[in-house]
This record gives C-alpha cells, sequence and structure tokens, in this order.
C-alpha cells in the first residue's frame, strides 16, 4: 500500500477558502484535490509533505505551521496497485503564491463552493468536517468504476 500526504492550504477563522490543485498528470489526472504525494524511502510524512507543497506549488510551509487533520485509507478492488494512505494536515501561513507546474494548478475555492463534481467522488465525505477543523479517520472502498465509493467509514473528532 502507497503512503501519501496530502496538504490543504486554508485562510480564514472560521476557514473560508482552499486551495485545491487541478491535476494535469498522473493519478488522478483531471481532479482537482489536495496537494501532496508519495513519500519517500527514508522521508516522514511531514517532510514529504513540505517537498511536495514546494515542489507542486512552489509554496514554502514551516513544520511548525502544519496542522494534522486526519488518516484515510483508499481501496480500489478492482485496482489493488492504487490502494493508498493519506496523511492529511492543513496549514494557514506560508510562504510565496501558489504557482502552476507540470502536474498541478493551484486555485482558491470558497469552502462552501468546492467542484465536488470534478474531485474523488470521497472528498464530499470529509472535506467539510477538515475544513470545520475537525480530525478524521477514514476508510474508503471504490466501486469496480474506480470512481464512486462503495463503502466508507469515517470517525470525526
Amino acid at each position: 500500500m502507497t503512503k501519501t500526504t496530502l496538504l490543504l492550504l486554508v485562510e480564514g477563522t472560521p476557514i473560508h477558502r482552499v486551495l485545491l490543485g487541478y491535476k494535469k498528470t498522473g493519478f488522478g489526472k483531471g481532479k482537482y484535490m489536495g496537494i501532496g504525494g508519495k513519500i519517500e524511502p527514508g522521508e516522514t510524512a511531514v517532510q514529504a509533505t513540505l517537498r511536495e507543497m514546494y515542489e507542486e506549488t512552489g509554496v514554502v510551509v514551516l513544520q511548525s505551521d502544519l496542522h494534522f487533520a486526519g488518516h484515510i485509507a483508499y481501496y480500489f478492488p478492482t485496482q489493488p496497485e492504487w490502494d493508498l494512505t493519506v496523511c492529511v494536515f492543513l496549514a494557514n501561513r506560508w510562504q510565496n503564491q501558489p504557482e502552476e507546474h507540470d502536474e498541478i494548478r493551484p486555485e482558491w475555492f470558497a469552502t462552501n463552493q468546492l467542484p465536488f463534481h470534478s474531485m474523488w467522488d470521497d472528498a464530499q465525505y470529509w472535506y467539510p468536517h477538515v475544513l470545520s477543523t475537525k480530525t478524521i479517520d477514514a476508510t474508503f472502498v471504490f466501486k469496480s468504476d474506480n470512481q464512486t465509493v462503495d463503502t466508507h467509514t469515517l470517525t470525526i473528532t
């Protein structure tokens, strides 16, 4: 199972805006999602989160500005090589403005106008909780189309 990270840059208290990335290549191409990627050998989830944000947007986030938001496990029964776990983080402080790179086109969204129709199906279940500063522990199992959630568990604290 691949270990990955996801970081949401957010603005406001309560949160009213979030940075998503439009995926231009690779896994998830054509969908909006948080910024993140694989944890490389020898890296911690935090190190990977900071590295991925910088590589994909040019944004620098300090470790002290990361807030753990949860853990998600994804299962694709017809494509088990896609199975992955994700450590989710939020940050409300950073340096530099997000810039488009080869893999990601960053875009700001109001939290009440998230593009769920252009995101992975699971997003509708957990994004609202994380963006209201709750911590989640979730599991999503996808149907054979590898697009639609079949079953899920979601614990919110």
